[in-house]
């Protein structure tokens, strides 16, 4: 469920908006609501709806092409696609570190698609090949379409590899998902559609278990940082993301 905030400073997109009661607006010309957000108190937009502004590829310093604004989101096109990412696309990341943290971002994914958003992710390519190296992964995952949702932890919601949903709320490809992750002392909850999807904590001895019994037991250093940058997925396929905000805690 979306949290329409209610404040003085709006972020702008060069979209003509037509309001709407819900607290939604209506793209002019076009069948998409948009949630009208707005920061307020102590959040801060990660993405202003008209410019990949604050991210970068993962290990470089722009972000890859195939990264687009498109219509007030941020769209990985996927159409030249090369092995299992993008040509000219790989994961995004934040220009900042965060460790204790609140983001809350809105997703919808292609059909047959896979992406996830990744935290807490170490940015040193020469040690670590990719974002989930390090980070740990809130899978973007077209449930009904895509091979890995019949893989136990690999379903939308999951702490991917992880832990599973406690339920799966997750809505069809094509359609908006708005996600949240808390990160506060080391203790975790993912949040899809408003409901608490997944709650762990992190670092003590029954996540180390956890890892060492996962696909990540021979990676040394993942789930391990404490702070770090947040990703964005490039999988192969195309994913839309919107209203992407953070609060530190």
């Amino acid at each position: 469920m979306v949290r329409y905030i209610s404040s003085a400073f709006l972020i702008v997109t060069a979209l003509s908006f037509s309001s709407c009661q819900d607290g939604t607006a209506k793209q002019d010309g076009g069948d998409a609501t948009v949630p009208v957000v707005a920061e307020q108190d102590d959040w801060t937009p990660l993405f202003d709806g008209s410019s990949t502004k604050g991210w970068h590829t993962y290990g470089q310093h722009t972000v890859g092409k195939a990264w687009k604004v498109d219509n007030g989101t941020l769209h990985l096109d996927a159409s030249n696609k090369k092995d299992w990412q993008t040509n000219d696309g790989g994961d995004i990341v934040t220009d900042e570190d965060y460790g204790n943290f609140h983001l809350k971002l809105d997703w919808k994914i292609a059909p047959n698609g896979n992406s996830g958003v990744v935290f807490f992710v170490k940015e040193d390519t020469a040690a670590y090949p990719f974002t989930w190296s390090t980070g740990l992964e809130m899978q973007v995952l077209d449930n009904e379409g895509h091979p890995d949702a019949k893989i136990h932890k690999h379903r939308a919601g999951d702490l991917y590899d992880l832990i599973a949903s406690g339920k799966e709320t997750v809505k069809p490809a094509g359609e908006w998902n708005h996600s949240e992750i808390i990160s506060n002392n080391g203790n975790v909850e993912l949040y899809l559609n408003g409901t608490n999807v997944v709650t762990t904590t992190l670092w003590d001895n029954n996540w180390k278990k956890m890892i060492a019994e996962s696909k990540f037991s021979s990676m040394p250093a993942f789930g391990t940082f404490k702070t770090g940058k947040i990703a964005l997925q490039d999988h192969g396929n195309d994913v839309w993301y919107r209203n992407i905000m953070i609060k530190k805690l």
